[in-house]
């Protein structure tokens, strides 16, 4: 199947789709292990909660912990998909607010479901994990059919790949 592309008159092959989603999916299982880490150096070795007084805030010490986690790995993974993944050109401050939108929708329920599930006394790894897969999942698709809809295989290395692939084939797609 065929996706047009309006921004730079490109159409993108099935395998291209394809490839774009495993690399998405290889750059955000790094923002997993960074905000796994992340999440398990705050929340075994310290009391973030009791230096901000933010824990009943967030309803216990894992929704601080798992918030702040969240943030490094948001950053780290639009980055790099933003230039490895989508090839895009798209101006930074605004897919980065289509972003924080994403984010200001899922980051309060997320947190709400990791606050209750573990003070249902699930495991928080797990739980993190959990998260982490549906995390990956929606913002895949916001990310391709709304933040860089337009706007992928831009940039310089993006345009050069589609050159190369559509003029190797006679203007036909992989």
């Amino acid at each position: 199947m065929e996706v047009p592309m309006e921004a730079n008159n490109a159409t993108l092959s099935s395998t291209q789709n394809k490839w774009m989603a495993i690399k998405f999916v290889l750059f955000s299982i790094s923002a997993g292990v960074i905000e796994t880490l992340s999440c398990f150096l705050l929340n075994e070795f310290t009391n973030i909660d009791k230096w901000f007084n933010l824990g009943s805030t967030f309803g216990n010490k894992y929704g601080l912990t798992y918030f702040i986690a969240l943030i490094l790995s948001v950053l780290w993974n639009f980055t790099l998909n933003r230039k490895f993944t989508f090839k895009s050109v798209a101006n930074v401050p605004i897919a980065m607010l289509k972003v924080f939108g994403f984010y200001l929708a899922f980051t309060p329920v997320s947190i709400w479901w990791t606050v209750k599930l573990t003070n249902l006394h699930y495991n928080e790894y797990l739980v993190l994990l959990a998260t982490m897969a549906v995390n990956l999942a929606t913002e895949y698709m916001f990310d391709r059919y709304v933040v860089y809809i337009n706007n992928i295989y831009t940039n310089e290395e993006g345009q050069q790949y589609l050159s190369k692939t559509n003029g190797d084939n006679n203007n036909k797609n992989i």
